[in-house]
């Protein structure tokens, strides 16, 4: 029957007693197949790891040009390993990198999650993000943080303006002594006449 159709006579179950077969068009079945398989590999993911480098003592606008670039990977369904770089003493305050990998975690919470939280790694400090929204406990967490972060911040700054306030009234003080000690001064060499306007007649 295969013969007389011009097809190919296939074994599909040899092990069926009696085996099955199928009448095809064998080289057309082995082409459509290496077609799905590409489709396949054409439509299969294949997440990315992209890395971004941080230090301690980075500035705002750099901070935000990179966190951009993080978003962007993790928008385009990438991980995203953060790297805080310490050199020198900054290893001795890894509170800091810490605290950059949180405002990171926290800025682009909308697009990545934190799969791997920060770890210390030689002179290194990392963390791994991934695409999807931040769970509620991370978020929770982040503000957490940042909550004591502002007010840690605000008794550093109550603190520096207490201490700017003693500083300008001991130069106040200061400057009123050496005013009346060049006053006394004055008084006791008489050199100090008072401002007569002279008359004429």
């Amino acid at each position: 029957m295969a013969q007389d159709l011009g097809l190919d006579l296939v074994e599909v179950a040899d092990t069926a007693s009696p085996p099955v077969c199928r009448i095809m068009d064998y080289g057309k079945f082995k082409y459509e197949q290496s077609q799905k398989a590409k489709e396949s590999r054409k439509k299969a993911t294949h997440i990315l790891v992209k890395e971004m480098k941080y230090r301690p003592k980075i500035g705002p606008g750099d901070f935000d040009t990179k966190t951009r670039k993080v978003e962007a990977f993790l928008a385009d369904g990438s991980k995203v390993k953060v790297t805080i770089m310490f050199r020198g003493r900054e290893m001795q305050h890894p509170q800091l990198g810490r605290r950059i990998l949180d405002r990171v975690a926290e800025t682009v919470s909308h697009v990545g999650r934190v799969e791997v939280f920060p770890k210390q790694d030689g002179r290194n400090m990392t963390m791994v993000l991934v695409p999807g929204q931040a769970t509620r406990r991370q978020r929770e967490a982040a503000e957490d943080r940042r909550a004591e972060e502002v007010a840690e911040a605000e008794e550093v700054a109550a603190a520096a303006a207490e201490a700017t306030a003693e500083a300008e009234a001991v130069q106040a003080e200061a400057t009123g002594s050496e005013a009346a000690q060049a006053e006394e001064t004055t008084d006791a060499d008489g050199s100090s006449t008072p401002d007569e306007t002279p008359q004429t007649s």
